[in-house]
């Protein structure tokens, strides 16, 4: 946090950049670095790349997330996204960009998400629940915005090791 980067619109790749070897390497780059840090996604401008690319995967047993089903692998370029219901939902949020303080964000509860694959194919995908939160918090990076620029109630961001949940508030 704090770095301009993270508060710019990132710039789309060409069809033929995703294809590139240089960007094969980003991405298996972003699949290190998040599997490091235990995150369930990431998005380039995360790591200095101001380009429209973002990564999820849940994992089963997610440290972080426990609750959350398992994702597949999701490489995303270019997207766009569309609340495709009103209702919204809260989770606890953290962000590899600002480490160690979470707060409740609440967001659409289904989206459907237009993108370019690793082959540069067109891609619809439909996300509900945790995994419409997860896609929602992680293209926001790719416009410049942070999940505390989302918080509607302030006194919830909290440093993680301060959070002591009861079983409704891990999900709001």
């Amino acid at each position: 946090m704090g770095n301009p980067l993270l508060r710019e619109q990132s710039i789309l790749f060409e069809p033929d950049e995703i294809t590139s070897v240089e960007t094969q390497e980003l991405v298996k780059d972003m699949w290190e670095t998040m599997d490091e840090y235990g995150g369930v996604g990431l998005a380039a401008p995360q790591i200095g790349v101001s380009k429209q690319l973002a990564i999820i995967r849940i994992e089963e047993d997610n440290e972080r997330y426990p609750e959350a089903e398992k994702s597949e692998e999701i490489v995303i370029f270019n997207p766009t996204i569309t609340n495709l219901d009103d209702t919204l939902q809260g989770f606890w949020e953290g962000c590899l960009s600002v480490p160690g303080l979470r707060g409740v964000v609440f967001r659409p509860r289904k989206v459907q998400v237009d993108f370019l694959d690793e082959s540069a194919n067109k891609k619809t995908l439909i996300a509900e629940d945790f995994l419409a939160t997860v896609f929602q918090h992680e293209l926001d990076h790719l416009f410049g915005k942070l999940f505390i620029d989302r918080i509607d109630d302030i006194t919830t961001l909290s440093f993680e090791e301060e959070i002591i949940l009861s079983d409704e508030e891990k999900e709001l």
